[in-house]
Formats: structure tokens, C-alpha cells, sequence
């Protein structure tokens, strides 16, 4: 008997469904794998913004953790939002209580605003304890900015800096997004101990990208339980995501920056 392809996104609810938890399980349904949830935090949200957030206990995160490795047979999981230094400190427990492999981290900390989402204990405990025990971190250039405590790169030379100056940070791999640069083409930049290899993809005119960062390191874990090779799930997770994009202004959804359209391949347009 063939075992279904699971994985596990701990993360933050959205409540309008764009981003966070619910973008995560859309992208491992949509790409054939079975999504399993631990909630870190719940927000009102919609397509303008965060109005709130709730942070959920540290004891009922780690319950959530027991439960799902306990039982289900997890080959990849995605970490999303944790905004205290407590919660990242239990979840990186939790990793290692549980062996869990194929660790993909997206630093979930700079708003759209460019405000700080997280304290800087928070940041340093991200620095300290849960990027090193990391397959793959999937950082922008404001997180990438801050992690590092500098600006963000402005060209593919600094993110090349950057880049590297993230792997020394501890973990496995680094795929620092280029998707802010204002160029034709949107350029991601893998790096490990071993490699280096550009991901590319045309740079798509839609306001409606809500929820990218978390559609893309959902589809990259979701690629890895699968049993793909980080490449592979990384190079499907990136044309994923283009076409999640290339589709999103078939949706209405909101007045302001809408989600991207995850069942691109599913609705009957």
C-alpha cells in the first residue's frame, strides 16, 4: 500500500483565508498531499490588513504538536508565524521531541507595512534555536534585513551577500526571495553548504498577492513530502506559485491586496 504524502503547517490562522494556515493547507491539497494543522496564533485579518492577534498558549501548542506526530506519519513540516520568543522555544522543542525532518521555515516578521511583527527577543530566539535545527529557510529581503540586522539588498550582488551571510546562521539551506526587487523577473536565490542556484519566474502585474510567502514554503514542503529532492520541490513550489499568481485576478475576493488563486488547476473557470 502506497502511504499518502502528509505534511504539517504550524503557523497562524488567517481569517480570511489567504495566508497563514488556510493558504498552507490549500497548497498541499492543490498539490496532492494531506495537510495537517498545529495553530500558533489567530488573527482577524482580511485583504487590508491584521486588525488583531491572539496568541495561542505555549501548552496547548506543544499538545497540538503530540497529537499530530503521534499519529500521523509527517514527511514535511512548514513553519509559519510564531511571535513570541516562548512559542518559538517550545516549537523548536517540539522538533526535536518528535525528529521531525524536512524542516521548511518561512520568518514570518516584517508586515506589509514594513512594521516589525516580532520583539527582538523573538527575533533572537528564531536566530538562537529554531533556524539552526532548519532544512530551509524561505526569507525575503526585509526578513533577510532583519535577521541580519541591516538594510535590505537592492541587487542581486547584496542578496548574493545575503544570502550567505543567512547560512552561516545555522541552517541546512537558504532561499532568499527576490520577489521585491523591481525587475521584469522575480529571482529567488538558493544556497547550501554546496550549491547555488538562481530560481526564476516573469514578474506577474496583479495587486491580489496575499499570502505568497506562505503559499510558496507550503508548496516547497509539500514538494519534500512528496519525496522530492529539495530542488525539485523547490523548483515545483516556484512554478506553483507563478501560476497561483497568473491566476489570482480570477478571483474577487476583498478590496484590497486579494489571495492568490490556489485551485488554479481545480475550479472550473
Amino acid at each position: 500500500m502506497n502511504c499518502t504524502p502528509i505534511a504539517l503547517t504550524i503557523a497562524g490562522s488567517d481569517s480570511s483565508g489567504g495566508a497563514g494556515i488556510q493558504a498552507d493547507l490549500k497548497t498541499m491539497s492543490a498539490l496532492g498531499v494531506y495537510g495537517a494543522s498545529v495553530l500558533s496564533a489567530l488573527t482577524a485579518q482580511n485583504t487590508h490588513g491584521v486588525s488583531a492577534i491572539h496568541d495561542v498558549p505555549v501548552e496547548f501548542i506543544t499538545a497540538q504538536m503530540q497529537a499530530v506526530y503521534s499519529d500521523l506519519a509527517v514527511g514535511a513540516t512548514k513553519i509559519g508565524m510564531l511571535s513570541q520568543s516562548k512559542i518559538i522555544e517550545v516549537v523548536a522543542q517540539g522538533l526535536k521531541t518528535h525528529s521531525a525532518k524536512n524542516i521548511v521555515l518561512d520568518p514570518v516578521m516584517v508586515a506589509t507595512s514594513g512594521d516589525l511583527l516580532l520583539s527582538k527577543d523573538a527575533v533572537d530566539a528564531l536566530k538562537s534555536v529554531l533556524i539552526p535545527i532548519a532544512d530551509i529557510i524561505t526569507p525575503n529581503l526585509q526578513e533577510a534585513a532583519v535577521l541580519l540586522n541591516t538594510v535590505p539588498a537592492t541587487n542581486r550582488d547584496e542578496l548574493e551577500k545575503q544570502a550567505q551571510q543567512l547560512l552561516k546562521l545555522g541552517a541546512s539551506a537558504v532561499l532568499l526571495k527576490g520577489g521585491h526587487f523591481d525587475e521584469p523577473t522575480a529571482d529567488d536565490l538558493f544556497v547550501s553548504a554546496t550549491e547555488k542556484r538562481w530560481y526564476s519566474a516573469p514578474r506577474i502585474d496583479t495587486k491580489n498577492t496575499h499570502g505568497t510567502g506562505c503559499t510558496l514554503s507550503s508548496a516547497i514542503a509539500s514538494g519534500l513530502a512528496k519525496g522530492l529532492s529539495l530542488e525539485s520541490a523547490i523548483e515545483q513550489a516556484k512554478n506553483y506559485l507563478s501560476q497561483a499568481i497568473a491566476h489570482a485576478d480570477e478571483l474577487t475576493i476583498g478590496n484590497g491586496h486579494g489571495p492568490v488563486h490556489h485551485f488554479f488547476a481545480v475550479w472550473d473557470r
